[in-house]
């Protein structure tokens, strides 16, 4: 806009517009709030056409309609792995929750937090509060930090009730192989990484999760939130669920098909069951919205069960009460599977949970208002709108088979929650088109059909219409022509597949014989069992900046599918290069992201703190070896690595650096030694600079102290110790050992130590430290940073 035209459009402002109050009172007289018009919440269209489905019971009608009209209750859940979420719902029970109690905001009374009834060991919550009342009012502003923070850490999740049944109804287990086929923005997949990681103590289940999503942007909000779990058994991708790819694996030297032991199939949908959230549906509802979602959804469906198991299970999932979107698609993918699929019965698998049986009779109405009872009775003008696959089955023999009623149905005033609708398919058999074993034993052999005759049979196989065995047969071509680098995956040829969004730098393991991994083993005392070949990194020239690791399960499918599949992120960040790394023998850094996974293979540089040494250490810039208790003093002064001298003549003229290196106990002396021999040269144990672990074990005699382990990443420098943790972790962990976060804001500096943090670190620490305020060096860019290493000029020295 130009000058003149912003000079006419101010002339022409109404008298009066600069009072602030005075403007404003017009605007809400016109039935304006904050600028934008008040959305009435009718729609006769919407009320006519759930009436006549009758999928409410009889005399509940009124209290579904209010319920729909009332904001939806804030439901958050407690993410994470076991002993750490235990700890999440201590706190918030026995802290949070106590502080909310006969606390009256603006004449309301504020709702303590409930746990959700079916939800398992209480690690769900629902409660009244607003978003509005949580950020406005001072008496809950410890209670918005909380929240805030942990939900940015990753150990709270603000999801929706009804779109946690999905996981909890496919009931994974580590071992699974798992397909969530339109996964953004990720927060059931987050669910289904934490069942994977059920137990703790094994840092690479056998399972994996591979997440797809058909929009490029979704799909990095979905690394974003898979990455907050820190899993190496999850891979991100980006394709249409209704042709995601085949994918083939290597199975004692012959490529097998990947079929998965379960599949989340949240198909995109109408959205009408989220009408307290999402008001503008309100006043856009038609039922030309499900008419035209019904075929994608029925082809996202069919090509799920196409790469299940025999044996596995599938969880179709909506958002939405609409039959046509819901039991429609249910009952034809069962009329075309011949058997091969069936309804299961969970109706006793979420003891709590109220849910409605699914209907077996629908009728089909237009966006005007037509009713349709069955195929034969729709004008052909109106076969391009309706299908028959969106009727019910005629023959109530077959229907009753069916089994329809076994679906769930969630409806919004029985449990005051969204509307949802849930069913649960468990694959007995082959699809009859793929008359080859899900289990193959051997090569794939050739279908026994010539070819589909439905048109939705034809939309089922696989991508680009290539069976399985010429996908496995070309995968196996592209190997043995050596067209491929090896260990190199890539994103797909542009003569292949279409790509889209942002083109991904490629997966590179790292060699058998790469110079790069022995120092890093030597230095960390890696145990033999390490799986270094699950080692990558994002980068075929120049420096590897960053090493990532993934499980052997999906190096096994990146190596063999990076023709066909277009991943956008996997593996998780296990150690960072410091430019200055190599005068510490090891050019390579722990990262906090991978620690976790790490943890168990490391043998060396390894300090026990207590709980007191855990918070002078996140509290504290470079906290000087004596402010820690004397165990954790004597373990970081005795912290040793070796150093090569000149032989014995040549160290007479270096005597003192010899005394300096020797005062060092014998026996460590001699490990290190053992541990460290260069050929040519006499060693001795010098104090070690350089990346350590620090780990807090709980203690069980003393239950009201923090009661699971910690492991952080730090540098060990010459009197004093820095942690590398983000910002977000470093406050959860502070937060779980009951010491109160003052300030998140930049403005107020500080948080809350047991000491001054001013002055804690040698000169020199502090001085490279100063821009970073009174914070500690461990900020969020510390481990994200994938440039030159933001902590090189704040190491300790």
């Amino acid at each position: 806009m130009g000058r003149r035209a912003r000079g006419r459009r101010f002339q022409q402002r109404p008298q009066g517009a600069e009072d602030g109050a005075e403007g404003g009172g017009k605007r809400r007289e016109a039935g304006w709030e904050g600028g934008y018009p008040e959305i009435v919440k009718e729609n006769k269209l919407f009320e006519h056409y759930y009436q006549e489905l009758k999928i409410v019971p009889e005399g509940e009608w009124d209290q579904f309609m209010e319920a729909l009209r009332e904001p939806l209750p804030a439901t958050l859940r407690i993410t994470g792995y076991k002993s750490h979420a235990k700890e999440i719902l201590h706190c918030l029970k026995n802290k949070y929750f106590k502080e909310l109690e006969d606390l009256e905001v603006d004449g309301q009374k504020v709702e303590v937090p409930q746990p959700l009834s079916w939800y398992p060991e209480e690690l769900a919550w629902h409660t009244n509060l607003s978003r509005k009342i949580l950020r406005k009012s001072p008496q809950l502003e410890k209670f918005h930090q909380f929240l805030v923070s942990e939900t940015e850490s990753g150990n709270i999740s603000r999801q929706e009730a009804v779109s946690m049944i999905p996981p909890l109804l496919l009931n994974a287990h580590p071992h699974h192989k798992i397909l969530d086929m339109c996964a953004a923005p990720g927060s059931k997949t987050t669910q289904l990484i934490e069942m994977l990681h059920a137990d703790m103590n094994v840092p690479f289940p056998e399972g994996f999760v591979i997440a797809n999503d058909v929009d490029n942007k979704r799909c990095y909000l979905l690394v974003h939130q898979a990455k907050r779990l820190s899993s190496p058994c999850i891979m991100v991708v980006n394709h249409d669920a209704s042709s995601i790819p085949r994918l083939t694996i290597d199975v004692n030297g012959k490529k097998e098909i990947l079929f998965y032991d379960r599949i989340l199939c949240d198909v995109p949908c109408s959205g009408d069951g989220t009408m307290r959230k999402n008001i503008d549906v309100w006043k856009k509802w038609t039922t030309l919205n499900s008419l035209q979602l019904h075929g994608l959804q029925l082809r996202i469906a069919t090509r799920g069960a196409e790469q299940l198991v025999e044996g596995g299970r599938m969880v179709y999932s909506t958002c939405s009460l609409n039959p046509i979107e819901d039991e429609a698609v249910i009952a034809s993918l069962l009329e075309k599977s011949e058997g091969a699929l069936e309804l299961a019965d969970v109706s006793s698998e979420l003891p709590g949970l109220k849910w409605m049986p699914g209907i077996t009779q629908w009728k089909v109405m237009t966006k005007d208002g037509q009713w349709f009872s069955e195929w034969e009775a729709v004008p052909h003008g109106r076969h391009t709108q309706i299908r028959p696959t969106m009727f019910p089955p005629k023959d109530p023999e077959r229907l009753q088979a069916m089994h329809l009623e076994r679906c769930l149905r969630i409806l919004p005033h029985h449990q005051n929650t969204g509307g949802f609708f849930v069913a649960v398919l468990v694959k007995k058999s082959s699809m009859p088109w793929n008359k080859r074993p899900p289990k193959l034993q051997g090569e794939p052999r050739e279908p026994v059909r010539s070819g589909p005759t439905d048109p939705a049979e034809l939309e089922s196989k696989p991508a680009g219409g290539i069976d399985d065995t010429e996908i496995t047969e070309r995968a196996e071509n592209v190997e043995n022509n050596g067209s491929k680098k090896d260990g190199v995956c890539g994103p797909p040829p542009s003569k292949k597949m279409k790509l889209f969004g942002f083109k991904e730098d490629p997966f590179v393991f790292i060699p058998e014989d790469d110079p790069l991994f022995p120092p890093i083993q030597k230095f960390y005392a890696l145990d033999p069992s390490f799986p270094k070949m699950n080692l990558l990194t994002r980068t075929t020239e120049g420096k590897k900046r960053q090493l990532y690791m993934v499980s052997k399960e999906l190096r096994n499918v990146l190596l063999n599918n990076s023709e066909r599949v277009k991943v956008i992120n996997t593996g998780i960040k296990v150690w960072c290069r410091n430019n200055s790394g190599e005068e510490f023998d090891c050019a390579f850094r722990l990262a906090q992201e991978g620690i976790y996974t790490l943890y168990p293979f490391i043998n060396s540089r390894i300090i026990t703190v207590s709980m007191e040494d855990v918070k002078i250490l996140l509290t504290q810039e470079n906290p000087f070896f004596r402010k820690l208790s004397s165990e954790t003093y004597s373990q970081a002064k005795d912290l040793g690595f070796t150093r090569s001298f000149p032989h014995p003549p040549a160290a007479e003229r270096h005597g003192e650096a010899s005394r300096k290196c020797l005062r060092v106990p014998p026996v460590l002396r001699q490990a290190a030694w053992t541990a460290h021999s260069v050929p040519g040269l006499p060693e001795a144990a010098c104090p070690a600079k350089g990346s350590i672990v620090l780990k807090y074990e709980p203690d069980p005699t003393k239950p009201d102290t923090l009661q699971c382990p910690i492991v952080l990443c730090g540098w060990r420098g010459k009197a004093s110790i820095r942690t590398f943790v983000p910002k977000n972790e470093r406050l959860h962990y502070l937060r779980m050992m009951g010491l109160e976060v003052l300030a998140e804001k930049k403005k107020e500096g500080a948080i809350l130590a047991p000491e001054s943090a001013g002055g804690s670190g040698p000169p020199e620490a502090e001085e490279a430290g100063a821009e970073h305020g009174v914070e500690p060096a461990a900020s969020p860019s510390v481990d994200a940073a994938p440039g030159p290493d933001p902590a090189e000029g704040a190491l300790p020295r």
